[in-house]
């Protein structure tokens, strides 16, 4: 199945990662403020979530409408067949957020949009209740401008969460934006990195995994 793919990152650094996305062979990118849209399938998803190094999170956008009345909003949201992603036993967990909208109060619009998703889901499984005890499905709602996003995110907790370390602290940058400043000073593991500043270490620790072909998140599960 092909989806609408979102990765999304910092903001500044869309370039560095529509480049990271054309280095895996992805094509036809659309940049937009925060975000690198493209399509692709199941594998693609897996691919991305392991590989790029300056994305946040990978999402799935399922679709895009106005909404200015919640009715809009619900009827937008239940026309989506979750079924399709969602198993029967899986656990919805819906969050969101709202920029210059009409519906400006994100507890109420995921309210509305968890009650759509579970009316969409009873005319697929053709049941009444669910007992969400399985994996957790997160669906955000995104509004801009009247314009309602509905995503799903394939993450988990973060990509910028590298998995190799057991213990973090306050770090004054993401590994994420780390990553990107690395990319961005082209060091290939050829001359030596010295990082006055060190802190935790994320710039060096993501220079070491670039300069050894390391994929960012090949340790880690999703």
């Amino acid at each position: 199945m092909e989806f609408t793919i979102i990765a999304t990152c910092a903001f500044g650094i869309e370039k560095i990662l529509s480049n990271e996305l054309k280095a895996l062979g992805y094509e036809d990118l659309a940049l937009e403020n925060g975000k690198v849209e493209f399509r692709g399938d199941e594998m693609d998803i897996a691919i991305c979530n392991i590989h790029l190094r300056t994305a946040e999170r990978v999402l799935i956008k399922l679709s895009e409408f106005k909404a200015t009345t919640f009715e809009e909003l619900f009827q937008g949201t239940k026309a989506i067949n979750f079924a399709e992603l969602i198993p029967v036993s899986g656990k919805m967990h819906v969050i969101g957020k709202s920029v210059r909208s009409q519906l400006h109060s994100v507890p109420d619009c995921q309210r509305i949009v968890k009650k759509a998703v579970v009316e969409s889901m009873k005319n697929t499984y053709q049941r009444e209740v669910f007992s969400e005890t399985g994996a957790v499905y997160k669906i955000e709602i995104g509004l801009l401008k009247d314009m309602a996003t509905i995503t799903v995110d394939t993450s988990g907790e973060g990509l910028h969460r590298r998995g190799y370390r057991e213990h973090s602290g306050a770090a004054p940058l993401k590994e994420t934006l780390a990553g990107a400043l690395v990319v961005i000073s082209r060091y290939d593991g050829t001359r030596p990195l010295i990082d006055s500043f060190c802190g935790p270490g994320n710039i060096l620790v993501e220079a070491a995994m670039i300069a050894r072909h390391i994929a960012p998140y090949v340790d880690d599960t999703f």
